[in-house]
């Protein structure tokens, strides 16, 4: 069956049918990553936007259950060129065609996506569909559709919940967050609580924690209500904290740094980034769409400790009186490189160094 990709600008693309048989508008973004398409699929951080892979062959490996980042996908859509017609894996489950269909996903083969790749990086993140014919009615209701929504709350627990241990106390809140941040922490026997990404301070300071991680997330960082940044504030003063992505976004929202969208952002497994205090390069794994404005930081109470080294975006930033730090990038990586997953070490050792100054005292 034929599916067609319309986007913003009215440019339009003939494929093949794959997936839901349903149709679905979102933001069209692309990630140049050439493996890892199920982690991808199911990182909450894609929540409202079509998702297309400039890879050409995608589904080679099936899908497994051990490579969720998340239970249910919260993408609006896949756009690839080719699926592969067989897959082959020992850990396989299902293909990557049954998945797509079972996560109620529609998308689109038979396209060009370096080409429309290239498009977006002259033009810009736009607006797309994916449709099964095209008609009037179907573009009035294309630029009637307005993608800004709730994708926190679609994204974050509603409950809390325990992923506990014997070791360290870490708080996590969840903005949308992946299972390899998990993951991670327990490889470091952390006693985990979950919050929801509305959990006030009282309640974040309530568990007793050794610190606080906040998590990635999808959406526009600056439409966060004022009461997450508050209680940001409050958390960072008591114990250690430490952001990733969204979290790296709103802990420099917090201590008055500003953000900005980015023209198609950085979607993809081999970002160099350069450490400043050592020279250290680590190529990174990156899902955003918004980015910390270098200039903003000047007059707050927050240095810049990583940059990428092609565009010399803020990468990561560590506050000058607390015990605070976060980074842009994914350094539990679940898809890409662990070159940066030594920072989960070092907010292990932050903690150690907080809780022996307390006992000094």
């Amino acid at each position: 069956m034929k599916r067609y990709l319309i986007l913003e600008d009215g440019t339009t693309y003939e494929g093949k049918a794959i997936g839901a048989n349903r149709e679905s508008i979102g933001e069209l973004v692309f990630n140049t990553g050439m493996s890892g398409y199920q982690e991808s699929i199911t990182d909450q951080s894609y929540n409202g936007q079509i998702l297309m892979f400039t890879y050409p062959l995608i589904g080679n490996y099936g899908v497994n259950r051990d490579d969720l980042e998340s239970v249910k996908s919260s993408c609006f859509g896949v756009v690839v060129h080719e699926v592969a017609r067989r897959a082959s894996n020992w850990q396989m489950n299902m293909s990557f065609e049954e998945f797509l269909a079972y996560q109620d996903l529609p998308g689109i083969s038979g396209v060009d996506t370096r080409a429309i790749t290239r498009h977006i990086r002259e033009h810009g993140a736009m607006k797309a569909a994916l449709v099964n014919e095209i008609s009037d009615a179907k573009f009035e209701k294309f630029h009637a559709t307005d993608l800004i929504q709730n994708q926190i709350e679609i994204s974050s627990t509603h409950s809390p919940y325990p992923n506990p241990a014997n070791g360290r106390k870490v708080v996590v809140i969840d903005f949308g967050l992946k299972y390899s941040i998990l993951r991670e922490l327990a490889r470091r026997d952390c006693n985990v609580m979950v919050l929801p990404y509305n959990a006030t301070a009282k309640e974040v300071l309530a568990c007793n924690p050794d610190g606080v991680m906040f998590t990635n997330g999808p959406g526009d960082p600056e439409s966060m209500d004022e009461s997450v940044l508050e209680m940001i504030r409050t958390v960072e003063a008591a114990v250690p904290v430490f952001g990733i992505c969204m979290g790296h976004q709103l802990f420099a929202l917090a201590n008055g740094a500003k953000t900005t969208k980015m023209k198609f952002g950085h979607r993809g497994f081999n970002h160099p980034v350069r450490n400043l205090a050592t020279g250290r390069i680590d190529l990174t794994s990156q899902n955003h769409g918004y980015a910390v404005e270098r200039a903003s930081i000047a007059n707050t109470d927050l240095e810049i400790t990583h940059e990428e080294i092609n565009d010399e975006t803020v990468e990561g930033l560590r506050h000058k009186q607390y015990k605070a730090f976060s980074v842009q990038f994914h350094p539990d990586a679940a898809p890409g490189p662990h070159d940066a997953d030594y920072l989960f070490d070092d907010f292990m050792e932050m903690i150690d160094e907080a809780k022996q100054t307390q006992e000094d005292k």
